[in-house]
């Protein structure tokens, strides 16, 4: 009886032995590409998130050091000055920007006496600023409407670190330079409306998108472009600067001179400081009449006349 099978002679052992080790040896190469091949990959891949993290880092540096431009229009004196229109309502009096590293120039105050001259250093985070407004808003319109009053407002940032790491007192001043930048005549109303939406000390407080729906809801022009100056925070520069001038220069137009701000709201009338109840009405409105009419003394004084002496 006869049985299929290979023709092919049986190998030998040192035949064998020699198959297997070449069988090794074809392994051995194919894990040796293989092992190139994930080198390469994982080596361009590194370089690829060291290029990407690099850039990232580039853009942080850049936006931290980027050099300071100029300041908003309309803050020459590092604050917006309203007053009446002619048509009535409140608008701004116009003033150029002030260049990168320029000091600013500080506003000329009615001495006649017939007006009201109030400044308000505020941070849109602090809450006796809030108080304050809350209590003295309306009469303030009034009486700039009216032209019994001009307003002075100087947003700065004194909290930017109490807002959970948002920077929220930095981000509102920069909305409302933003806000004088392009839309003067709207400041007193989004000023009005950051304090009505004004958020709480260590809370993450409103993000971009909101204080751009603010600005809307003020009525602004420019909405556009007041909204990229917002994401930019085109006037974070000059909002740190005039922050550093309030804390350290003496107040402009102040008798007796204010070595500098302290804390907020610093409220004057006229030069002189404010410093009565946040939340009564009345007693704010009788500082102004007193400031007034005390200035309005000084100017209307005349000297005493020196007599001629009687001819010898």
């Amino acid at each position: 009886m006869t049985y299929g099978g290979s023709n092919q002679p049986r190998q030998t052992r040192n035949e064998r032995r020699e198959a297997a080790r070449e069988k090794a040896r074809a392994l051995r190469e194919e894990q040796k590409k293989r092992e190139r091949r994930n080198r390469i990959l994982i080596q361009g891949g590194i370089i690829v998130a060291v290029i990407a993290i690099a850039a990232l880092i580039g853009t942080l540096i850049f936006q931290s050091v980027k050099p300071a431009g100029p300041g908003p229009r309309n803050m020459a004196s590092d604050g917006i000055v309203l007053t009446a229109g002619e048509d009535g309502g409140i608008v701004a009096v116009e003033t150029p920007a002030l260049d990168a590293g320029e000091a600013p120039t500080p506003s000329v105050p009615d001495e006649t006496g017939e007006v009201a001259n109030i400044v308000m250093y505020i941070d849109y985070l602090c809450p006796f600023c809030g108080q304050f407004e809350a209590t003295n808003s309306d009469s303030i319109r009034t009486m700039v409407e009216s032209g019994a009053a001009t307003l002075e407002v100087h947003p700065i940032a004194i909290l930017t670190n109490k807002s959970a790491g948002t920077q929220y007192s930095l981000r509102a001043a920069n909305a409302a330079a933003c806000v004088a930048n392009s839309s003067p005549d709207s400041f007193f109303d989004f000023n009005a409306i950051l304090f009505e939406n004004q958020p709480e000390e260590g809370t993450s407080a409103l993000t971009n998108d909101e204080l751009k729906s603010l600005a809307d809801e003020a009525g602004v022009s420019s909405l556009s472009t007041i909204e990229q100056c917002i994401d930019d925070v085109q006037f974070k520069s000059w909002v740190q600067d005039a922050t550093n001038r309030a804390l350290t220069q003496p107040i402009p137009n102040t008798d007796p001179e204010l070595p500098s701000v302290t804390g907020t709201p610093t409220v004057l009338v006229n030069g002189q400081q404010y410093g009565g109840s946040l939340d009564d009405p009345q007693e704010f409105q009788a500082f102004v009449l007193q400031a007034t009419s005390a200035t309005f003394n000084d100017s209307d004084a005349t000297p005493t006349p020196t007599p001629t002496p009687a001819p010898q």
